[in-house]
């Protein structure tokens, strides 16, 4: 499989037919898609204004890979970072990641930073701001009983709502659509 980087470049060339350079977005999913590979997707169709027939506007196919390569880079900046820390950390004699580190350790290993089930539902912000967002965030506390668990994307307690895939049954934040839990 080519980098994000060789898919990005051949979403900008121009002389590429517009199907293969829709291609080559979802491509770049693949390799970086923060709310899962389908609500991504429908979020850069959304905020980037790809039509249902690109050909009648593929420069939306840029604005939306860009978008997504601005994210991206606010991610891997993270990443480098944890790693140095990572290091430093191991050198000093701690080699256990702390809390909030080996949580945000486990919604890395999830299908997404945000996964969002249902492809239609998700935050509406910029990826680059939520994306922040999410990397930054702390530890959700938890709930008292019957109170409402605070989402770490939008940071409210907003209240949640089931929502069943046919197989899996998630919790969803009410406000911004993220899943919480799944079950």
């Amino acid at each position: 499989m080519s980098s994000f980087g060789t898919h990005r470049a051949r979403v900008h060339d121009a002389a590429r037919p517009v199907h293969r350079r829709l291609g080559d977005l979802r491509t770049c999913l693949q390799h970086f898609a923060p709310y899962g590979f389908r609500a991504t997707y429908h979020h850069l169709c959304g905020s980037a204004g790809i039509p249902g027939r690109p050909e009648k506007d593929p420069e939306s196919l840029v604005r939306a890979v860009e978008e997504l390569h601005a994210a991206r880079q606010v991610w891997l900046a993270a990443e480098a970072a944890y790693a140095g820390r990572r290091v430093r950390e191991k050198r000093a004699g701690r080699r256990q990641p702390g809390r909030a580190e080996a949580w945000q350790a486990e919604r890395r290993r999830r299908h997404g930073l945000a996964y969002c089930p249902d492809p239609r539902r998700h935050p509406a912000e910029p990826l680059p701001v939520v994306v922040r967002r999410v990397l930054y965030a702390r530890p959700p506390e938890r709930p008292a009983p019957g109170g409402h668990s605070v989402c770490w994307v939008c940071t409210g307690p907003a209240g949640t709502e089931l929502w069943r895939d046919g197989y899996w049954t998630y919790t969803l934040c009410a406000g911004c659509g993220v899943s919480l839990r799944r079950e």
